[in-house]
C-alpha cells in the first residue's frame, strides 16, 4: 500500500465520502489517481463498495500514546514582547497560543501531554493545574537549540506528537489515531529550511527549502530512530545550535513523510508583526517598550516597523525598529541587570559626556528601567581585536576620553564589586579553589591603592564589541564608543584591562596592547598595574558569569577564561613586583 492511499483510508475515516471526486478534492489530486487507488484498495479489502472501511483498514491505525510541547526557547525574535512573556503564552484572539495547542490535544482524547520549558519556566507552572499537564525543565535552554528540550523528554517520546509552543492552528490537527510517522510542511519556499516535498511526498533535502510547520508525529519505530540519533548527537558540540529535525535526516533524505496542509491554516508566531497582523487586539501588543516608542515619538502602534531582533547580548537585549521613515534601537535590559547596574548613574555619564563627540547622544533613556533609544548607525562594524589597524584607532579615541578627565560622582570599586557579585549567589562557587584565588586576588589591593592613578570618568566596558566603526552621511568611516552602562570614576588603565579579557588575549597580545595605548612610553608601573586590573577583572566578571548562570544565562568559554586570568595575572604581577611586596 502506498502513500496515497493511506491518506485515503485517512480522509474516509475522518469524513463521510459520497464520490470519489469529494476525495480528489480533499486530497488535491487528479480524479484518475482516486479512481485508480480507489480499486486497489477495494481489490484488497480495504473499502467496501460504498466507501466504508473495512475492519482490515481500521486495523492499520495506530494509537496516538502522547504529545511533547517544546517551549524553552527565548523567541528572541519576539522583541519587545519576549522581555515579558515567553512565546507560548502569546495570546491570540485571547487565548493563549499555548492553552489552545493543549485544548486541541484533550479534543483528540490525547491526555499525556509534556510541556518542556526554560525561559520563564515559572510562567508556565499554572498549566500543571489547569490542564494535568507534565513540565519538563531544559537547564540547557540558553546556550543550546531544541534538540536538547526533545532530550530533556526522550524518555516519553513513544507513538508521540511533537509541537511546537508558537503555532495558532485554525483548525485541529492531531487525531487519537495516525496511520503513519509524518511531518507537517506547506509548499512555499522558505529560506529557512533545506527540505522540500517530492512528488512521492518524501522529505528531501534540497538548497531550495519549503515552510516546515514543525508539527510532526513519530510512531514507535521513527520514535526509536529519533532517540537514537539524539543520544548521538549530543555528545558532540556541533549539534548545540542543531534543531531535533536533523535526527530524522539519513543522508539526503528525512526518515519520514511529509504532511502537506495550506499555509493559511497554520500560522507560525515568530515576530511581533506576524503577531499583530494575525490579531491586532492582541493584549501582548501594548508592552512597555511599545508603549515607550509611540510616547518618544508620537506615533501610533502602526507606525512602528520593521522591527528585528539584534544579537543577545551579555547584559542587554536591544531591537532594531523604524519609525516615520528613521531607524532606531532600543536596549531592554536583560535578566538581573537590576541587581548590577544603577540606571540613574548611567544617565549621570550620558550628562557627562554629552556633546563630547565620543558617542551618539540618546534620543531615549529611562534612569528607572533602563530602557534606551539611539539612532541607529549605517554600515556598523565592531572592532576586530586582532587588527592592529583598528587597535590603534580604537586606543587613540580611547585615551583622548580619559585625557578628557571628565567627573561623575560615582565609583566603580572592583574589589568592593567582587564582593557584590558573590554575596547575589544562590550556593557556594562552582570552582574548588576559589577561596585561595580570591584571597590571592585581594592581595594586590595594598599595590594598586598604592600605584592608581587619579580617577577619571572611565568605560570599564571599553571592549572591542563597544567600538563601532560606522559610515557617515558623506560615506567617511567614522568611530564611536558605545554601551556606558558600567562607566564610573576609576583608574583610566582598568580599561586596558578590561579590554584585554574580553578579546581573550593571551600575554603577548595584552603587552602589544598595552604598548599601543602608551605609544611605546609605558613604565614597568603601568605594566604590572595593568596586571593586577586583569587579575581583579577576571575575578569580577568570573563572579558576574557564576551569578548569570545561576539565572541560567551561560557564557561558555569566556567565564573559564576569566577565572584563568584572575589566577595567571596574579602570579605575573607577582613576578614584577617582586613576591615580598604582595
Amino acid at each position: 500500500m502506498n502513500i496515497r492511499e493511506l491518506d485515503m483510508i485517512k480522509v474516509m475515516k475522518d469524513n463521510k465520502i459520497d464520490d470519489q471526486r469529494m476525495l480528489a478534492d480533499r486530497l488535491d489530486i487528479s480524479l484518475g489517481a482516486v479512481n485508480k487507488s480507489i480499486n486497489e484498495l477495494k481489490k484488497d479489502g480495504y473499502i467496501t463498495e460504498n466507501y466504508e472501511l473495512t475492519d482490515q483498514s481500521l486495523g492499520l491505525f495506530k494509537e496516538v500514546k502522547s504529545a511533547i510541547i517544546l517551549a524553552a526557547g527565548y523567541g528572541m525574535r519576539m522583541v519587545p514582547i519576549n522581555t515579558e512573556l515567553p512565546k507560548g503564552l502569546l495570546e491570540v484572539y485571547g487565548e493563549p497560543l499555548i492553552e489552545r495547542l493543549i485544548k486541541q490535544l484533550h479534543e483528540a482524547d490525547i491526555k499525556d501531554v509534556y510541556v518542556v520549558v526554560g525561559f520563564m519556566k515559572e510562567k508556565y507552572e499554572y498549566l500543571i493545574d489547569e490542564y494535568q499537564v507534565k513540565l519538563i525543565v531544559n537547564s540547557e535552554y540558553a546556550t543550546k537549540n531544541n534538540m536538547y528540550s526533545l532530550k530533556s523528554a526522550i524518555k516519553y517520546l513513544d507513538s508521540s506528537y511533537i509541537v511546537p509552543c508558537d503555532l495558532y492552528c485554525k483548525e485541529n490537527p492531531f487525531h487519537h489515531s495516525e496511520l503513519y510517522p509524518w511531518y507537517m510542511m506547506v509548499n512555499r519556499p522558505s529560506h529557512h529550511s533545506n527540505v522540500r516535498v517530492n512528488r512521492n511526498r518524501e522529505l528531501v533535502v534540497s538548497k531550495e527549502g519549503e515552510r516546515m510547520v514543525g508539527i510532526a508525529y513519530l510512531d514507535h519505530d521513527a520514535s526509536q530512530k529519533v532517540k537514537d540519533r539524539i543520544n548521538q548527537m549530543i555528545n558532540h558540540e556541533e549539534y548545540d545550535n542543531a534543531f531535533w529535525e536533523e535526527a530524522l535526516q539519513d543522508k539526503d533524505k528525512l526518515d519520514i513523510y511529509a504532511r502537506v496542509v495550506k499555509d493559511e491554516d497554520y500560522i507560525e508566531i515568530n515576530t511581533y508583526e506576524q503577531l499583530r497582523e494575525l490579531d491586532e487586539n492582541s493584549n501582548q501588543l501594548k508592552t512597555d517598550a511599545i508603549e515607550v516608542i509611540e510616547k518618544v515619538f508620537d506615533a501610533s502602534a502602526d507606525e512602528i516597523v520593521n522591527i528585528k531582533v539584534l544579537k543577545k547580548g551579555m547584559t542587554n537585549r536591544s531591537f532594531m525598529f523604524e519609525c516615520k521613515g528613521q531607524k532606531y534601537i532600543m536596549r531592554i535590559p536583560g535578566e538581573g541587570t537590576d541587581q548590577l547596574i544603577n540606571r540613574r548613574e548611567e544617565a549621570d555619564v550620558y550628562h557627562a559626556i554629552s556633546g563630547k563627540g565620543l558617542c551618539d547622544d540618546p534620543v531615549y533613556i529611562n534612569p528607572e528601567n533602563g530602557y534606551k533609544i539611539t539612532k541607529f548607525l549605517e554600515g556598523v562594524r565592531e572592532c576586530d581585536p586582532c587588527n592592529d589597524d583598528d587597535l590603534h584607532t580604537c586606543m587613540t579615541l580611547l585615551k583622548k576620553f580619559h585625557d578628557m578627565k571628565l567627573k561623575v560622582n560615582h565609583v566603580f570599586d572592583i574589589f568592593e564589586k567582587i564582593d557584590f557579585y558573590e554575596s547575589l549567589w544562590n550556593v557556594p562557587s562552582m570552582y574548588r579553589d576559589y577561596t585561595k584565588t580570591k584571597e590571592n586576588v585581594f592581595k594586590l589591593k595594598a599595590y594598586v591603592d598604592q600605584h592608581k592613578h587619579q580617577y577619571v570618568l572611565t568605560h570599564i566596558d571599553a571592549v572591542p564589541d563597544n567600538f563601532l566603526f560606522y559610515k557617515d552621511s558623506e560615506g567617511q568611516e567614522k568611530l564611536q564608543l558605545t554601551d556606558w552602562e558600567y562607566s564610573s570614576m576609576q583608574d583610566n588603565r582598568v580599561d586596558i584591562a578590561m579590554f584585554s579579557i574580553y578579546s581573550l588575549y593571551e600575554k603577548k597580545q595584552i603587552d602589544h596592547l598595552i604598548d599601543i595605548y602608551f605609544n611605546g612610553k609605558q613604565t614597568q608601573e603601568d605594566i604590572c598595574i595593568i596586571y593586577c586590573y586583569i587579575a581583579m577583572s577576571g575575578l569580577l566578571w568570573s563572579n558576574w558569569c557564576e551569578y548569570k548562570a545561576q539565572l541560567g544565562v551561560e557564557f561558555g568559554e569566556y567565564s573559564l577564561a576569566q577565572y584563568r586570568y584572575a589566577k595567571d595575572y596574579y602570579k605575573y604581577a607577582c613576578a614584577l613586583m617582586g613576591e615580598e611586596n604582595v
